[in-house]
């Protein structure tokens, strides 16, 4: 059984885990003198790089003082919670990392609680010590009072400090050390993380927290051996996590090598494998030795927040665009999608062109949705809309913790804007810097569709992040969007002239020579009712001269969205177009006489 160290990095967003991962593997002589490496090189999927921000969990090893170390790198976002739940079964301790200047933020606590509950004992990091105005000591403080709120025993709130600068490549144990390499944080690893518990001579017993698809070899399986070894062509049993016995046969094993994966005959418990040859392997399962199969505990995983309904594109531009677009398209790329990730949840409704997509976050449908857009899907989606839960007669609803950084002479206004959306203050801390930080307990509907409204009030300022915090007593209703919008009234190009004449009436979001359709939503109306209106009217020619006809058209940009904007925007009776080159936002019904026959026959 070889020597092994077990452990995942654990952080808000941005704090830098993935850059501490590439310092880590740059020291231990991970790459060879003249290979190139990327900047965070663990962020191997395109949307990751773009962002900057891990959204899947990986592994990756390196040998340090005759040890194998595996580090996990999970992603910072709550929205992605599912995963950092999962890895926290595979490890012994985890470096949790707060950065120097911006110190405790919303995340850094979910993941914090997670793995206090877990049982470990995690090493802290403070990191990007060499930012200007950082307070590393203040930071430090503000963690110890975070670990007594998250009721840590005292065994965890003896933690080990580690200052660095992953970007730098250098860690200290105290601030007036020299800044020379990452020696100091491997010596804390070895002397602090646990060496993992596990009988070699027990029967096989795997807990599989990630999986994967090749090409050539199947479905993979990721997890940590907890007893036994297992062996290349080994027979072994699978149990499902409904208790089902499946037996398969494992056809390769693979170990991590820096980034590398490596092919093993044998495994030992402790270690971090991937296995092939099981195509039934999901995440949750044991994969246990077919003599003696014993299952290992399920690991649990926080139930979704959010629901947002799936639909089959059905606008006059459908199917111009992308290559998948029937709803068996959709819905097989869905199916794949949850079997992957289990804090997601899909079910049918009673049409069978529409799928309601459960998860954590804005952001994690924001991802998926992009995913497919990326892969050639089109689909229509609505509002997001919170779920419910009943408890004791009484009406639950899901409130998340924001953390909100706003220059000084906008406080007030971002704490009147919250206060409609029955928000509730809980701590405020003026900054040297002219910026205050405000905390706030919000009910998650209060916050579908602020960031736009907080961007504009603080003309793009001010920095929001918020993360679930607990199921809270129903606040009561929630002021939505406080404007109507502008609806075009026929299909065809939109034109410069057009749009000049509405720029009194509202903000635009599209530009002269695009091409719209009947019920599709060109603009934003400066009054609470929608308009519908004409992009498409060309100016009439004539002869005759009149002063001021000749003046050049100035229009205003139009308003961009993002995805995730447009996800915000949108209210329950308007949908987002999304397609592999665009996003649109429309009307459900497209027709005029359509929609006001639904609003009759609401009233």
């Amino acid at each position: 059984m070889n020597k092994i160290k077990n452990i995942a990095i654990i952080a808000h967003v941005d704090h830098g885990k993935t850059t501490l991962v590439d310092a880590l593997l740059k020291q231990a002589g991970t790459f060879g003198e003249h290979e190139k490496v990327d900047e965070r090189i663990m962020d191997s999927n395109d949307l990751e790089k773009e962002r900057g921000i891990t959204i899947f969990s990986k592994n990756a090893s390196f040998h340090y003082d005759g040890y194998k170390i595996n580090i996990v790198d999970t992603p910072g976002h709550a929205d992605f919670g599912g995963e950092v739940q999962r890895i926290l079964k595979m490890v012994d301790s985890v470096l949790l990392l707060v950065d120097a200047f911006e110190g405790v933020m919303p995340q850094t606590k979910y993941v914090l609680k997670q793995a206090l509950e877990h049982g470990l004992r995690p090493i802290v990091v403070v990191n990007k010590i060499d930012r200007p105005n950082s307070d590393p000591d203040a930071v430090v403080d503000s963690v110890f009072d975070l670990f007594v709120d998250l009721g840590a025993n005292d065994i965890q709130l003896d933690f080990p400090v580690v200052y660095a600068s992953a970007k730098n490549g250098y860690a200290k144990l105290e601030l007036e050390d020299e800044d020379k390499d990452m020696k100091p944080l491997y010596d804390k690893i070895m002397e602090h993380v646990e060496d993992p518990e596990g009988d070699v001579n027990e029967p096989l017993q795997m807990l599989v927290t990630n999986t994967e698809y090749d090409e050539y070899v199947g479905k993979l399986g990721t997890g940590r051996i907890y007893n036994g070894k297992i062996e290349k062509n080994q027979e072994i049993t699978l149990i499902k996590r409904n208790g089902d016995l499946v037996n398969g046969k494992v056809t390769r094993i693979y170990g991590y090598d820096g980034l590398k994966k490596v092919e093993m005959e044998v495994a030992f418990a402790g270690d971090i494998v991937t296995i092939a040859g099981i195509e039934q392997i999901d995440i949750g399962e044991t994969v246990a030795s077919k003599e003696n199969p014993k299952s290992l505990p399920l690991i649990d995983i926080d139930e979704p927040t959010l629901a947002m309904t799936f639909m089959v594109n059905d606008s006059p531009f459908a199917g111009q665009d992308g290559k998948f677009v029937t709803s068996r398209n959709i819905l097989e790329r869905l199916q794949k999608e949850v079997n992957h990730n289990v804090s997601m949840r899909l079910e049918m409704t009673d049409s069978p062109d529409a799928f309601i997509v459960k998860g954590r976050g804005e952001l994690q449908l924001s991802i998926l949705l992009e995913n497919m857009r990326r892969e050639g899907y089109e689909v229509a989606v609505s509002k997001p809309e919170v779920i419910f839960k009943e408890e004791n007669g009484h009406k639950m609803e899901p409130i998340e913790l924001a953390i909100i950084d706003v220059a000084d002479e906008f406080v007030g206004v971002v704490i009147e804007k919250l206060g409609l959306r029955k928000g509730e203050m809980v701590n405020m801390n003026q900054g040297s810097d002219g910026y205050t930080r405000l905390e706030f307990k919000v009910p998650s509907r209060g916050l579908i569709g602020f960031r736009n409204e907080f961007l504009t009030e603080t003309r793009g300022t001010g920095i929001i992040n918020h993360s679930f915090f607990e199921y809270g007593p129903f606040k009561g209703e929630v002021t939505g969007r406080r404007r109507g919008v502008l609806i075009a009234m026929e299909p065809g190009t939109s034109l410069g002239y057009s749009l000049n004449n509405l720029q009194p009436r509202g903000i635009l979001f599209i530009g002269p020579g695009v091409e719209v359709y009947e019920g599709m939503i060109v603009g934003e109306h400066s009054r609470e009712n929608d308009l519908v209106v004409n992009v498409c009217k060309g100016k009439k020619l004539t002869n005759m001269r009149a002063a001021g006809s000749d003046d050049a058209v100035k229009l205003a940009p139009p308003k961009e969205f993002t995805l995730e904007l447009a996800l915000e925007y949108i209210e329950n009776d308007e949908l987002v177009e999304i397609t592999p080159n665009f996003i649109r936002l429309r009307k459900k019904y497209l027709n005029a006489n359509e929609r006001k026959k639904h609003e009759n026959s609401k009233n």
